[in-house]
This record gives structure tokens, C-alpha cells and sequence, in this order.
């Protein structure tokens, strides 16, 4: 199950960490800057980039290729974590690991940033809030709070990084979903998994995967027959003009549609649960994703 916790392994990174604190075993911080550290690297690619100067970032998940919902930590993920002034987890149940490194170690003055917290939500809710833009605005404004109050003789560096990021950096991750919008509003789509929803709903897309199995898939839980006849049968009968699937969890179910969607002839685009390459930054990722999506939408729509 991807959503499962690996609590005996988290226990014994716990422990250790408890060790190494006592005899005081942790990484030197950088002299004069805030030490952030973010469960991925996706919110931490966007902390890192409104920080700028001020900050050190340093994200555990890096490698796109490591499920970010069972991973299980190691020592070192666990000092990292123990030099945070400012940590960034995502919760809502998709990193467990982390919060559970957080409580092993709790340090006066830091600042916990959970996202799913931020948001209002809950485990069993969406987690994939990365892939919803206005929740990706939320955090921004979150992260630049708490360099403000962390560091207020910086503040006005802070607002200019905050401009530049949104201005600059994100201008084409959001004239590209806008031309989406614009051009593709209401086109029928199937997607594999959740992390998908939120941005599909963002562009106006008509989702017609049911949600269920697109959550089932996302946590690797068993995926109900009639929910496999209906994507199945979309597939088949091109309900679907374009597929949307995450191309790093391509399970045996997923792989049979994606071989239905082949021979129905239509377009398939793909996701990532991380930034993929690991180097990217988070709106290069995001704008490579958009524009595979629309080069798909345009294929199937002509438009």
C-alpha cells in the first residue's frame, strides 16, 4: 500500500536521532542564513527560489524515481530534519515519515510549514496540492510569512524575491494554463491516478475517470471491477480524447489502458509525482508537463 507509513523503520531513524541529538551530532548550518529543509523537492524548489540568498534549502526526496508515500528515512534524512529552522512537509497523509521525524526532535523555534494544514485538509483528501495552483499561491505567501518572521530585517528582500518568482520565474507555468483554458475548456479526459485532478479541474478539463480509481491507484489500493470496466470502457469507446497518466507508477492496470489508448489511437501525455529531471525547477517541470499536455489536446482536438 503506497499510502503505508514504515513505522518500524521510522521508529529506528527516531531513536537514532534521539541519540545522535544528545550527543550532539548535527550538521553545521550555513553562517547568516535560514536552514530550510522540505520533505520534497517539489515545495522546496519553490522555497528555495523565494528565499534566494537568505535561505539554504536542503530537500529529503530528490530522486524522481522514489515513491515520496512510503519512503522510509535514514539517519541523515533525520539530522537534516533536526537543523531545520524552517521544515516543509506536505501532509494530509502523503509523508508521515516526516511529521514523525518532527515530533522525534522537537526544537524550540522552529517553524513547521504543513501544507495540508495550510489548506484546511485532512488525511483522505487530495495531497497532491502541488498540482493545484491556487494552492501553490497559499504556500508561497505562507513561506514568505515565515521568512518575514524569521528574518524581518530581510523583508523587503523577501517581497522582491516573492515578485520575481511570480512574475518572472511562473509567467509561462501560468500563460500556458490559460491558453489551455482557452483552447481546451470542456475537452473529455481520463487521467490515472489523483495527483492529476486538481490541475485538470484548474484548466477546465471534463474528467471522466471516476475519482475513485484515480485515488485507488494513488494509494495503491485495489481498484474496484466496475471502476475498471468504466475507464476501460472509455478507452475503448474513445470517450476520452486524451489520456493523462503518471508515468512513475505505471502499474499493470495502468499499462493496459495505456495499450488501449494506443490502439484507439488517442493521445497520451504524462506526470510525475516529483520534479523529473531531479535539476529541474518547479515551473520548468510544471511547464514541460502543460505543454505535453497541450501538444496531446491539440492532436486529438485539432484545435
Amino acid at each position: 500500500m503506497r499510502w503505508f507509513a514504515m513505522v518500524v523503520g521510522v521508529g529506528v531513524v527516531c531513536a537514532g536521532l534521539v541519540a545522535a541529538v544528545a550527543s550532539g551530532e548535527r550538521a553545521a548550518p550555513t553562517s547568516g542564513k535560514l536552514q530550510v529543509v522540505a520533505a520534497e523537492n517539489f515545495w522546496g524548489s519553490i522555497a528555495a527560489q523565494l528565499g534566494g540568498a537568505k535561505v539554504s534549502v536542503q530537500s529529503i526526496i530528490v530522486n524522481p524515481n522514489i515513491d515520496p508515500h512510503s519512503y522510509e528515512p535514514t539517519a541523515s534524512d533525520a539530522r537534516t530534519m533536526a537543523t531545520a529552522k524552517i521544515a516543509i512537509v506536505n501532509g494530509i497523509g502523503y509523508d508521515n515519515w516526516a511529521s514523525k521525524l518532527l515530533a522525534a526532535n522537537p526544537v524550540s523555534g522552529r517553524t513547521t510549514l504543513d501544507v495540508g494544514d495550510l489548506l484546511g485538509l485532512k488525511d483522505g483528501d487530495n495531497p497532491h496540492q502541488w498540482y493545484s495552483p491556487s494552492s501553490v499561491q497559499r504556500v508561497i505567501r505562507a513561506i514568505v510569512a515565515d521568512y518575514d518572521r524569521l528574518d524581518p530585517a530581510d523583508k523587503s528582500y523577501f517581497a522582491a524575491q516573492q515578485h520575481r518568482f511570480e512574475a518572472v520565474s511562473l509567467a509561462s507555468y501560468n500563460q500556458l494554463r490559460a491558453e489551455i483554458r482557452k483552447r481546451f475548456a470542456g475537452v473529455p479526459v481520463g487521467y490515472s491516478e489523483s495527483i492529476f485532478q486538481p490541475l485538470g479541474e484548474s484548466l477546465g478539463l471534463k474528467l471522466l475517470t471516476p475519482y475513485t480509481f484515480a485515488k485507488a491507484v494513488a494509494e495503491g489500493t485495489e481498484i474496484s471491477a466496475k471502476d475498471k470496466k468504466t475507464v476501460d470502457a472509455q478507452a475503448q469507446r474513445r470517450l476520452i480524447k486524451v489520456w493523462i497518466y503518471n508515468s512513475q507508477n505505471a502499474t499493470p492496470d495502468i499499462q493496459r489502458i495505456n495499450s488501449i489508448c494506443r490502439s484507439r489511437h488517442i493521445p497520451i501525455a504524462t506526470v510525475t509525482e516529483t520534479l523529473d529531471p531531479a535539476t529541474a525547477s518547479f515551473e520548468q517541470w510544471q511547464a514541460a508537463e502543460l505543454r505535453g499536455l497541450m501538444t496531446a489536446l491539440h492532436e486529438a482536438t485539432g484545435r
